[in-house]
Formats: structure tokens, sequence, C-alpha cells
């Protein structure tokens, strides 16, 4: 029996004046309530019980004992009640990470709402391109591109992230319009140095044939809008995720091409620190994105 149940047994003699009233209402034998009694005035050094045939009362050291335990007890109690009413109810903050481009353009817009219907809620959003140790930081979702690692973090998929081959109309009226992907290598590409192995566009055509194909070209960032205004400058063609180039298509500003072949799409998951004992907060906001990811949902993303 460790130190808190021993404390509970010990204001059930008390209050019961008994031991085997206080070993009945706790499901234990009398012997065994009787040990642990006995165990707790040995590490006290202190007599805590007068005993007699009438039953059991409380010494003058046993009383103040009895009056601070009371007090413990209570308190864990109310500490229990919070951290259960935390899980279940949705308030206090929720500590979101996402990438930059992602995050900016995708995961603000639907904090916000997810906020107007949980007025409630508190946000600390935060953007980083690297991934974040969510422990460490203190960070209750991560909003994660491609596939997942193993680990012993929680995840939800969400949806796909699709990209488009785009090029401005200043571009495409200097050069030849490419009808095939193999094309490409004669074009200045503008080239995203974190996915899309980099130097090498992979294709998939309607028939399933892959077409993977070296690019070369004046620009390569890691910054998504970097290559979004390169491309709309005329500087070259772009592989982009649709939701960072839905706004310039609509506008006419950039064109899609190659539109009978697409190109790998990346997994979106949410990531949390454990998949066990998930707060309220974290499982509502969870859940509510899994809806926002259906067919076209890079249509409705920020600007």
């Amino acid at each position: 029996m460790d130190t808190l149940d021993g404390i509970r047994l010990f204001i059930r003699v008390v209050e019961t004046g008994s031991f085997s009233k206080a070993s009945a209402g706790l499901g234990i034998t009398q012997p065994t309530a009787t040990k642990h009694v006995a165990a707790l005035e040995a590490r006290l050094k202190a007599r805590l019980f007068h005993r007699s045939t009438r039953g059991v009362t409380p010494t003058e050291v046993g009383a103040l004992y009895y009056d601070k335990c009371k007090l413990i007890v209570r308190e864990i109690e109310e500490a229990d009640s919070v951290a259960s009413l935390m899980q279940t109810r949705l308030q206090g903050t929720l500590r979101i990470s996402a990438s930059v481009a992602f995050g900016r353009r995708v995961v603000t817009p639907l904090v916000l709402r997810f906020m107007k219907q949980h007025p409630g809620m508190q946000v600390d959003l935060g953007f980083e391109d690297r991934y974040i140790n969510l422990v460490e930081q203190g960070v209750d979702i991560a909003i994660r591109m491609g596939r997942l690692a193993d680990s012993s973090l929680g995840a939800r998929f969400l949806g796909l992230n699709p990209w488009v081959l785009v090029a401005s109309k200043a571009y495409l009226s200097a050069h030849d319009t490419p009808r095939q992907p193999a094309e490409l290598a004669d074009h200045a590409a503008l080239v995203y140095s974190t996915v899309q192995a980099d130097e090498r566009w992979h294709f998939t055509g309607a028939d399933g044939s892959t077409h993977p194909v070296a690019v070369k070209g004046p620009l390569r960032s890691n910054n998504l809008s970097v290559l979004l205004e390169a491309a709309r400058a005329g500087m070259g063609v772009a592989v982009l995720p649709r939701y960072v180039a839905n706004a310039s298509v609509d506008g006419g500003h950039l064109l899609p091409l190659l539109e009978r072949w697409t190109l790998p799409a990346q997994e979106i998951h949410a990531v949390f620190p454990s998949p066990r004992h998930v707060p309220a907060k974290v499982s509502a906001f969870v859940n509510w994105l899994q809806g926002q990811f259906g067919d076209d949902w890079w249509t409705r993303s920020g600007p």
C-alpha cells in the first residue's frame, strides 16, 4: 500500500472508530488494515490510536495527524478534479506548430475558424520549417507533411497535399510550352530544395507510368514564397503545392502545365505527444481538422 492509500486508510479508521469497518469499506481484510496502520506508526515513530475492546480512538498526535491528512487528501482530490476537467472540457491554451508556408496560408485561417466556434480557447500558434520536439517545446499539436517516421507520438491522417507544375504567361511566350515531362530538361527550373527530390521531378501518367526528369535552372530555394514570386516574375517553371499556387492560377498570373500527369502528393498529419490520455482540446481540434481536407481543400486556403 502506498503512502496516499495508507493515509486514506488511517482517515477511514479514525472516522469509523474501527479497523474492521475501515477495512470493509476499502475492500481489504482487517489484518491487512491493522498491519498498514502499525507500519504507519512505525514510520512516524508515534502512537496514533488508543486501542480497547470498545474500538479505537486517535491519540493527541493521531488527532493532529488526522487534521493534516484530511487537508492533504482534499487538495489531491481537487487537483484530480481539475486534471479530469481539463481532459474533458475545451478550455486552456492549445499550442500548435506548423511549417511557415502551410501555417500561414492554411493552418491560420482554420485555427481562426475553430477559435470562433470555441471562444473559451486560447491558441499559441508557432511556425517553423524544422521538426521540433513536441514534449520539450510543450506543443500540443504539430501539423506535419510527408510520411511519418515510427515514433511514440500520437498521429492522425488529415489528407493529401497535391503539387502542380506552373509557369507565367510571360515565361511561356518566350519558351516553348512543355508537352511532355522530358521536355522540362530544356527549361529553366525553379527548384524547391526540401521535397520533390530537389533537381529531379517525378511525374506519373494516367496509365501509372513514371517519368522522372532531371531539371536545372537559375534559382533554388527552401522557401515556397520565393519560388512563387520567381515563377510569377517569369523566371522559370516551378513545382508548387496547390495551396501556394492556387490564388496565382485563379488570378491568371500562373498557368498549370502538364495536367495529364501528376506529381507526388504529400500526406498531411496531425501529431501530438502521446496516443494515450489525449486532452479534449487536442481531440476536438484534430477531429475538426479531419473534416477540412477533402477534395479541392486548397481552393479554400488563405492568400
